[in-house]
């Protein structure tokens, strides 16, 4: 349960949490290749953010730098009466010696940013001796870990990516930073950012993927300044940064709000980042073609189950999740499956200047299918939405986390698990973006809706 406060000032509690607090963005550090957190945080603190976001999401794992790995001051009473200065100095001189690291990021928590422990100060003394260390203040009263997350990539860009990349002013052709998906909060965003990264290189691109397996790591980061532009795949996520380096390197941005998924929606995309770039086109009309077929094929043998079973199937549906997947969702269910979309609630705390645009998105789902969307936190007000829909004579299918699946028991409907946390699903490499994970989805989704799953 965390608490916020609301539009009047009033402090109340939030139920079934759907996000971690800003120092849980430390797991993007963890996704970086090379990359090591050191936290200035008290006990348990780590902990906690790694059982909610990385564990019990999908069963992710910490992989080199996270989990029971990431170096953490463990701050006691002592520290919060005298300071925490000395004691982090000395963290980040053991962890320097012990952990090999191709980048060091030190977040500073609660309650170093209460006392006022100057972090920054610590981490200069490094930062004089050229050792790839930077600081970003990550306390948890700052926001949730989409909030973490920009503070972070900002840190890296500028006191790392800014000091150590060379020739900042080239500009190569083709060569793309994608910011999109928020690693290890979305439990599938390992297979997601892969599927991504193998679209845009068939189209034609060189992709900094910055995230991930597919990420060339640290080094990568180095190569920002020198990409043609920026891609920010998703409804506001990304905004922030990709404006930060507009500023910074001069570098233009393309913002796609819908994470594509679907043949459909893959195209669209494509042509749209090919027309951006303003790149030959052949390529891309080849990899779309091929990839389309393929597509088809499997598709077209799945018509058989779909043609026979539509009267025992799901009709109508909700989702229940962050705004970049709620959002890809929507547009594939609605225009691939012809489903029908019922209130959609999106999670994440979206900032308020960016909900007027996304919520217009969900007025043109399709030519003439729109659908309510509302921004909500809490799960029993979750509940509370979904339990009044009226969702016709066939129960609905819900997309959304562990925590609806009550719901949907109540509702005699059916639950897949998409958004955090993920608790009954072991995610590994699994995507559900772009024409992979579109039929990993129609798998999942049907397979939940003959086995009477909830």
């Amino acid at each position: 349960m965390a608490v916020k406060k609301d539009h009047n000032g009033q402090t109340n509690s939030i139920n079934q949490i759907r996000y971690g607090c800003a120092l849980g963005a430390l797991h993007s550090i963890v996704a970086i290749p090379g990359a090591m957190p050191i936290t200035h945080c008290g006990p348990g603190c780590v902990d906690k953010q790694f059982m909610s976001i990385g564990f019990y999401n999908g069963f992710q794992g910490g992989g080199y730098a996270g989990g029971a790995v990431t170096p953490s001051v463990n701050a006691t009473e002592n520290e919060v009466v005298f300071g925490g200065s000395k004691k982090l100095e000395g963290l980040i001189k053991s962890t320097l010696k012990v952990m090999d690291a191709d980048l060091y990021v030190v977040l500073n928590g609660c309650i170093g940013e209460l006392v006022g422990d100057d972090i920054g100060s610590v981490v200069s003394k490094f930062q004089k001796q050229d050792i790839p260390i930077v600081f970003a203040d990550t306390g948890g009263f700052k926001g949730n870990n989409f909030v973490g997350h920009e503070l972070i990539t900002q840190a890296i860009i500028d006191q790392y990516v800014d000091k150590f990349a060379k020739n900042k002013d080239n500009k190569e052709k083709g060569l793309i930073n994608v910011w999109t998906e928020l690693p290890y909060q979305n439990p599938m965003w390992r297979g997601d950012l892969k599927e991504i990264k193998r679209i845009l290189e068939g189209a034609g691109f060189k992709v900094n993927i910055l995230f991930g397996q597919g990420s060339e790591g640290v080094k990568e980061w180095l190569t920002i300044p020198n990409a043609q532009f920026n891609l920010v795949l998703s409804p506001w996520l990304g905004l922030k940064t990709a404006e930060h380096l507009k500023k910074k390197y001069n570098q233009p941005y393309l913002h796609i709000p819908v994470l594509p998924i679907g043949a459909k929606e893959v195209a669209r995309f494509i042509r749209e980042v090919v027309e951006f770039a303003a790149i030959d086109n052949n390529e891309a009309e080849e990899f779309i073609k091929k990839e389309e077929k393929e597509y088809y094929y499997y598709l077209e043998q799945f018509t058989d189950f779909y043609s026979e079973y539509w009267w025992g199937l799901p009709a109508t549906y909700a989702v229940v999740s962050d705004s970049t997947y709620n959002l890809a969702i929507n547009k594939f269910l609605v225009n691939q499956l012809g489903l029908i979309p019922k209130t959609q609630i999106i999670t994440d705390n979206a900032p308020e200047k960016y909900r007027e645009a996304i919520a217009k998105e969900y007025e043109k789902l399709a030519e003439d299918v729109s659908a309510k969307v509302e921004f909500v936190e809490d799960g029993y007000i979750v509940g509370k939405v979904l339990k009044e829909e009226d969702y016709g004579h066939k129960p609905p299918i819900i997309l959304g986390s562990t925590w609806e699946r009550d719901t949907a028991k109540d509702l005699n409907g059916y639950v897949v698990e998409v958004a955090f946390p993920t608790s009954y699903e072991v995610v590994i490499n699994r995507t559900y973006v772009g024409y992979t994970g579109a039929l990993t989805l129609l798998e999942k989704l049907f397979t939940v809706s003959i086995s009477k799953s909830a």
